[in-house]
Order: C-alpha cells, then sequence, then structure tokens
C-alpha cells in the first residue's frame, strides 16, 4: 500500500534545487517533489483505516502527476529511517496494529528541453545522498525497502593457506586501514591459534585498534631534528592535567571529563510517587571535544548531525550516566570557491570525487549539526569555522597544504552528580542492556576508515562507514538514563 502526500520542497527550495541542476545540466526547464507513504502491512486496512492513515501522515489516494521524467528517493535499502520509527509508533498509539512499518519517499518528477541522459544526472546528483538515500524507478521497486534477509553468513580469511597475502587483500576489500605490523601480529597470532580470522574478528580488530580509537600517532614516541622527546604528543597534552589536578574530578579515561562544579538546587522525580522535589548538591560539570572529519567530507550534512550525536552519547555515557546540556560545532576546511565570487588567493587542486567541497561542507555541514542538537533537545550554543590553504616550499618541490580533509569537530558541556562520576566494575553475570535502535552496516568501519587517507579507500566503502543520524531514538535512550539518575 501507499499513499501520495503534500509537496516535499517549499517554493524557496525548490528555486535552489533547480538552480544548482541547471548549472551542470540548463536544459531542465522545471522540477516538482512530493512526499509518498509506503507501508508494510500485516493485513488489508479497511476503508475507515485507510481514511485513518491518510489524515496521520497528510496523504492521499490517488495517483502521481510527472512532468516526464520522473525518480524516487527513499531511504537506503536496507535501512529504517529515523521518521520512521516514529511514524510507526504513532500508527501504533492509535490502533493502526496491522501497519507494521511505514516509510516516506520522494517522488521527482522534470521537464527537461534537452539532453535527457544529462538532466538525469544532473537531478540524481542532487537530490539523493547515496550514504543514505537510494534512487528507485517506481513505486514497486520501492517495495524492497521492507524486505526481509537472512543475515549474512560469517565468511573466513583463508591465511592458514595463503599466508600474508590474504589478509593484505582482506585489508584492501574490508577497508580495515592495517598498518603492515598490524598485519604481521595477526599472522603470527592466528598460526598460533592454528585457524582463520573470521571477516567479523578482523573488523572488530581494525575497529578498537585504529588510529581512530587508539591515537597511536599521538602516543607513539617521536624526534625532533635528532632528539627524542620525553613525551609524546598525548603525554604533552595530559601534562597540564598531571600538574595542576586541582578541581578535576575525571580526565583521559572516560567518554568525557568532569570538573568542579557549584552546589545547586535541582528537581528531580520521586520514582516511587512520580512527583518531583528538590535536592540540594554539588552540580559538577561536563566537558567533551571529539572530531568528525571522515564523515563529514563524504556527506556533509549527516556526517556533522552524527558527529553532535556521537558527542551527546559520549557525554551521557559518562560514569554512570550524566546529562548533556548546550553544544558547540567547528569545522575548518579549504578555500570555498564560491561560484560566481572566486578570490585571488584561491586554486583549484582538485579533490575525489565522493569527497564534497569545502563550499557543500560550509552549507551544509553546520545546519546538520544544529539540526541535531535541536532535535535531540539541546542548544548548540558555540562554534567556529575558518579557511585555510597554503603552498609550502618543500625539498622536491612546492606543496599544497589545507583542510582538503576537513576538521568538523563537536563539542558540549553537561552536568553530572557526584556519585556518578565513577563508573561501577563489571563482574561474570552481571546484565548488560543495549540501547538505542536497530543496528545496520551503515556506520560499520567508520574507525578504520577515518584513519585512512581522505579518498584512500573505496567510494562503496567510504559510504557505508559513515552512520546516519537518529536524534528521536538517542533522545529516548537519554531519557533513560535520566530516569535512573533520580
Amino acid at each position: 500500500m501507499w499513499l501520495a502526500g503534500n509537496a516535499a520542497l517549499s517554493d524557496f527550495r525548490k528555486r535552489r534545487l533547480l538552480e544548482r541542476i541547471q548549472r551542470s545540466a540548463p536544459d531542465v526547464t522545471d522540477i516538482e517533489a512530493h512526499f509518498v507513504y509506503l507501508f508494510e502491512l500485516q493485513a488489508e486496512l479497511n476503508p475507515t483505516q485507510k481514511e485513518e492513515a491518510c489524515v496521520l501522515v497528510g496523504g492521499r489516494i490517488g495517483s502521481l502527476e510527472s512532468l516526464g521524467d520522473h525518480v524516487i528517493v527513499t531511504p537506503r535499502l536496507g535501512t529504517i529511517s529515523p521518521w520512521s520509527s516514529k511514524a510507526t509508533d504513532i500508527f501504533r498509539h492509535c490502533e493502526l496494529g496491522s501497519v507494521s512499518r511505514v516509510e516516506r519517499a520522494v517522488y521527482y518528477t522534470w521537464s527537461s528541453s534537452g539532453d535527457q541522459q544529462r538532466a538525469r544526472l544532473a537531478v540524481h546528483s542532487n537530490v539523493h545522498d547515496p550514504m543514505t538515500q537510494s534512487l528507485l524507478s517506481s513505486i514497486d521497486a520501492a517495495q524492497g525497502l521492507f524486505g526481509h534477509h537472512a543475515p549474512t553468513p560469517v565468511q573466513y580469511v583463508d591465511v592458514i593457506a595463503g599466508g600474508r597475502a590474504a589478509l593484505v587483500d582482506a585489508n584492501s576489500e574490508l577497508g580495515l586501514a592495517l598498518a603492515d605490523d598490524e598485519i604481521d601480529y595477526l599472522i603470527d597470532a592466528f598460526a598460533r591459534l592454528e585457524r582463520n580470522p573470521s571477516d567479523a574478528e578482523l573488523m572488530m580488530f581494525a575497529q578498537a585498534n585504529s588510529e581512530h580509537c587508539r591515537h597511536k600517532i599521538f602516543n607513539a614516541s617521536w624526534t625532533i631534528d635528532g632528539v627524542d622527546q620525553a613525551k609524546s604528543l598525548f603525554a604533552m597534552i595530559r601534562n597540564t592535567h598531571a600538574s595542576h589536578p586541582q578541581g578535576v574530578h575525571s580526565a583521559y579515561k572516560d567518554n568525557a571529563a568532569v570538573i568542579e562544579g557549584t552546589d545547586a538546587r535541582r528537581l528531580f522525580v520521586d520514582p516511587k510517587t512520580g512527583a518531583y522535589q528538590w535536592h540540594a548538591e554539588p552540580a559538577h560539570i561536563l566537558i567533551k571535544v571529539e572530531t568528525h572529519n571522515h564523515p563529514t567530507a563524504i556527506s556533509p550534512f549527516p556526517g556533522a548531525a552524527t558527529g553532535s550525536g556521537g558527542e551527546i552519547r559520549d557525554e551521557g555515557a559518562t560514569g554512570r550516566g550524566a546529562r548533556p546540556k548546550a553544544g558547540l560545532t567547528g569545522f575548518s576546511v579549504s578555500h570555498l570557491q564560491i561560484p560566481r565570487l572566486p578570490q585571488p588567493w584561491e586554486t583549484s587542486p582538485g579533490k575525489p570525487e565522493r569527497i564534497a567541497s569545502a563550499l557543500d561542507i560550509m552549507t551544509e555541514g553546520p545546519i546538520g549539526a544544529a539540526s541535531y542538537n535541536n532535535e535531540f533537545g539541546r542548544p548548540a550554543l558555540g562554534g567556529y569555522f575558518r579557511t585555510f590553504e597554503m603552498t609550502v616550499q618543500m625539498e622536491d618541490g612546492e606543496e599544497l597544504r589545507g583542510y582538503h580533509k576537513p576538521i568538523m569537530i563537536a563539542g558540549g558541556m553537561g552536568v553530572i552528580r557526584q556519585p556518578h562520576i565513577e563508573k561501577n566494575r563489571l563482574s561474570p553475570g552481571d546484565a548488560v542492556i543495549v540501547l538505542g535502535g536497530p543496528s545496520m552496516l551503515i556506520g560499520l568501519g567508520g574507525g578504520a576508515a577515518s584513519s585512512m587517507s581522505s579518498g584512500a579507500s573505496s567510494e562503496q566503502l567510504d559510504y557505508a562507514s559513515v552512520q546516519r543520524d537518529n536524534p528521536e531514538m538517542e533522545r529516548r535512550c537519554q531519557e533513560v538514563i535520566d530516569r535512573c539518575w533520580a
């Protein structure tokens, strides 16, 4: 079952989209976009239920008008969109239990007076993000969103027979970003175990041991002008806290740092009565900053959005549970090269096709980060952005330096209670509860992918390694933590 919906674009956004398309396909004369609502049903809806469904989504039973060519943009096949998880809950609460799932797609149709293939390519590249969306030709094809597939069986890399070459090939195919010494370590380890590693084992090793997670470069020893340095880069960063730990309750050992706060009167819900009560106690301050560079380079809006989402997650997961309060975002990119506004210092060094331009990052990334903060329920109060490129004279000629792989900073502040600063130790037999939405392949490999040079991995791996944003689900998880606070 499907329903036709209202216009998906305001007049302003429609004009902006048409302008972008016409830069590469000037023969495109018009474009329209309408929502389409797709339903997975356990049983057919009766006429009354269909009417209720129309009211809930603002849809209608009918056909879709076409200006000529068309395409349907859906959430990426094999995923469940954040919109769907909330909308399906609403249908369930409205006693429409026959609706197993509802998804929202966008039907684009356009007219062109010239090369139809060029027009199609221009429209496709401007209306969908291959990281989070699929392009389909018909409503029937869109029903593939509701496909149910058996899990893919675990695969094994035959290092017993193939030796080091087999693991080198797997390193490239899976985008593991393993260094030569890590490959040697794994070969030796599985030779001693007398068995082959699975793809799941290799993926987990790559994530846990990636530069993204381990900070091996920052923790490495280093030499300047032949002189060994006493401290690693990370040790130098930690040195401030080591020398002056006053007022710091936790640093460099949890998801966020905790510094001394002030006494405050706070309202907590009594778990027995459900009534709010005042409590006077210290309100210690939570601080956190991290980066989300690789995802933002691949797809700026969801990359920056999940950067903020990951930072919010780390705040809530500090100690035995904390509360995020306010966020910040920051961006460092190469020169913007704004069309029709060239600057004398700008050059065009080129970039991998799948890496977003600096201008795209700065027009989409900040909105993605701010949108996630707003939808989670936390204001993004601070931030910065800068552009930078410089030509440097090297021994073998000139080299252009800049933020071609961007820096996206997500940070924030929160509060935590004194008894919750330190985590409890787990004991054998303890139950571990995982909160969140469905776990999918999107985002798998992100740690390894972000450890690579920008554009060094395959396009397919780059898109798969970036997460999708779901602030609604994160807010629900935070509500569970908040309830456990009292």
